[in-house]
């Protein structure tokens, strides 16, 4: 998507401090942290929002879990616990209309969270 400011830093055409890509995923460090720890991770795909996906994304969803448990595993907040989550919509939080799971952890993350 032409506007999509997520698709241009998965395209190189803004910087972003890279965490993790593959094929179909690409990882980076939020430029506003919440939190010690606060990666975005994205998929390649331009996909608006949770609420465009179908069954043909199952595979792509479990891999951005598995990536997410990757990256925890890295920086060493997988034992402590840390949070995986994506804003679905204006009144759900979403700003970015790209489909993107936020990874927080490295401090004792709070509920309800908002």
């Amino acid at each position: 998507m032409v506007d999509c400011i997520f698709c241009k830093i998965i395209n190189g055409e803004i910087p972003s401090s890279k965490v993790y890509e593959d094929d179909l995923v690409y990882a980076f460090e939020d430029i506003n942290p919440s939190a010690p720890v606060h990666v975005l991770i994205v998929p390649k795909e331009h996909i608006a929002s949770l609420e465009e996906l179908d069954e043909g994304h199952t595979s792509l969803i479990g891999h951005l879990h598995l990536v997410a448990s990757k990256i925890a595993k890295e920086r060493q907040i997988n034992e402590s616990g840390y949070r995986l989550l994506t804003n679905v919509g204006k009144d759900g939080g979403q700003s970015v209309f790209h489909l993107h799971y936020h990874l927080l952890g490295g401090r004792n993350l709070q509920w309800p969270p908002g």
